[in-house]
Protein backbone atom coordinates (compact mmCIF):
# COMPACT_ATOMS: atom_id res chain seq x y z
CA UNK A 1 0.00 0.00 0.00
CA UNK A 2 1.04 3.42 -0.87
CA UNK A 3 2.13 5.73 2.23
CA UNK A 4 0.07 8.62 1.25
CA UNK A 5 -3.06 6.09 0.96
CA UNK A 6 -2.19 4.74 4.09
CA UNK A 7 -1.84 8.79 5.89
CA UNK A 8 -4.91 9.87 4.38
CA UNK A 9 -6.62 6.30 5.46
CA UNK A 10 -5.07 6.93 9.25
CA UNK A 11 -6.08 10.58 9.77
CA UNK A 12 -9.71 9.05 8.39
CA UNK A 13 -9.92 6.84 10.79
CA UNK A 14 -9.18 9.24 13.67
CA UNK A 15 -11.18 12.10 12.26
CA UNK A 16 -13.99 9.60 12.21
CA UNK A 17 -13.74 8.97 16.01
CA UNK A 18 -13.38 12.38 16.71
CA UNK A 19 -9.59 12.16 16.96
CA UNK A 20 -8.02 15.79 18.23
CA UNK A 21 -5.19 17.74 16.90
CA UNK A 22 -3.88 15.81 13.99
CA UNK A 23 -0.09 16.27 13.13
CA UNK A 24 0.93 14.53 10.47
CA UNK A 25 4.71 14.52 9.97
CA UNK A 26 7.52 13.65 7.45
CA UNK A 27 10.10 12.24 8.80
CA UNK A 28 12.24 10.56 5.72
CA UNK A 29 14.99 12.78 6.19
CA UNK A 30 15.22 11.67 10.72
CA UNK A 31 15.09 8.00 10.21
CA UNK A 32 14.92 5.41 7.49
CA UNK A 33 12.63 3.28 9.97
CA UNK A 34 9.38 5.13 8.85
CA UNK A 35 8.66 7.53 6.39
CA UNK A 36 5.60 9.54 8.03
CA UNK A 37 4.95 9.66 11.68
CA UNK A 38 0.93 10.55 12.84
CA UNK A 39 0.56 12.05 16.67
CA UNK A 40 -3.24 12.32 17.34
CA UNK A 41 -5.08 13.28 20.69
CA UNK A 42 -8.17 11.61 22.74
CA UNK A 43 -10.10 12.83 25.75
CA UNK A 44 -9.53 9.65 27.62
CA UNK A 45 -8.17 6.06 27.73
CA UNK A 46 -11.35 4.76 26.08
CA UNK A 47 -11.64 7.01 23.30
CA UNK A 48 -7.63 6.71 22.81
CA UNK A 49 -8.42 2.81 22.64
CA UNK A 50 -11.37 3.22 20.39
CA UNK A 51 -9.10 5.93 18.13
CA UNK A 52 -5.95 3.45 17.88
CA UNK A 53 -8.55 0.11 17.48
CA UNK A 54 -10.48 2.34 14.39
CA UNK A 55 -6.86 2.89 12.20
CA UNK A 56 -6.35 -0.61 12.63
CA UNK A 57 -9.69 -2.05 11.50
CA UNK A 58 -9.67 0.95 8.69
CA UNK A 59 -6.19 -0.25 8.14
CA UNK A 60 -6.40 -3.95 7.81
CA UNK A 61 -10.10 -3.31 5.48
CA UNK A 62 -7.37 -1.65 3.37
CA UNK A 63 -4.61 -4.25 2.95
CA UNK A 64 -2.12 -2.58 5.23
CA UNK A 65 -0.44 -5.02 8.02
CA UNK A 66 -0.41 -3.65 11.27
CA UNK A 67 3.27 -4.82 12.72
CA UNK A 68 2.15 -4.23 16.16
CA UNK A 69 0.58 -1.75 19.03
CA UNK A 70 1.92 -0.90 22.63
CA UNK A 71 0.09 0.61 25.29
CA UNK A 72 -3.40 -0.49 24.56
CA UNK A 73 -3.45 -1.87 28.19
CA UNK A 74 -3.38 1.38 29.64
CA UNK A 75 -4.63 3.81 26.87
CA UNK A 76 -2.90 6.71 28.03
CA UNK A 77 -0.45 6.68 24.88
CA UNK A 78 -1.01 3.95 22.14
CA UNK A 79 1.50 3.15 19.08
CA UNK A 80 0.49 1.53 16.33
CA UNK A 81 3.30 0.23 14.16
CA UNK A 82 2.07 0.54 10.23
CA UNK A 83 4.98 -0.10 8.75
CA UNK A 84 5.93 2.84 6.62
CA UNK A 85 3.48 5.03 8.97
CA UNK A 86 3.80 5.09 12.60
CA UNK A 87 0.59 6.53 15.04
CA UNK A 88 0.39 8.06 18.42
CA UNK A 89 -2.93 8.47 19.94
CA UNK A 90 -2.03 10.04 23.09
CA UNK A 91 -3.92 12.18 26.34
CA UNK A 92 -3.46 15.45 25.54
CA UNK A 93 -1.27 16.10 28.99
CA UNK A 94 0.87 12.84 27.75
CA UNK A 95 1.00 14.46 24.19
CA UNK A 96 2.36 18.15 26.04
CA UNK A 97 4.63 16.09 28.41
CA UNK A 98 6.68 14.47 25.71
CA UNK A 99 6.03 17.07 22.68
CA UNK A 100 6.78 14.54 19.93
CA UNK A 101 6.15 16.93 17.50
CA UNK A 102 9.06 19.34 18.11
CA UNK A 103 11.03 15.73 19.02
CA UNK A 104 10.93 14.91 15.30
CA UNK A 105 11.54 18.03 13.59
CA UNK A 106 7.63 20.05 13.72
CA UNK A 107 6.30 23.15 15.56
CA UNK A 108 6.17 22.68 19.11
CA UNK A 109 2.70 21.49 20.52
CA UNK A 110 0.80 24.65 22.36
CA UNK A 111 0.30 24.23 25.53
CA UNK A 112 -3.91 23.67 26.33
CA UNK A 113 -3.69 26.98 27.83
CA UNK A 114 -2.09 28.94 25.01
CA UNK A 115 -3.72 26.86 22.41
CA UNK A 116 -7.31 27.98 23.99
CA UNK A 117 -6.75 31.57 24.05
CA UNK A 118 -5.22 31.28 20.67
CA UNK A 119 -8.19 29.68 19.56
CA UNK A 120 -10.29 32.57 20.88
CA UNK A 121 -8.18 35.50 19.27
Amino acid sequence: MRVDKMVTATVAALEGIKGRDIVVLDVRRLTALFDKLIVASGDSTRQNKALANNVQEKLKALGATVYGVEGADNGEWILVDLGAVVVHVMQPAIRQYYNLEELWGGEAALPQRRAASAARS
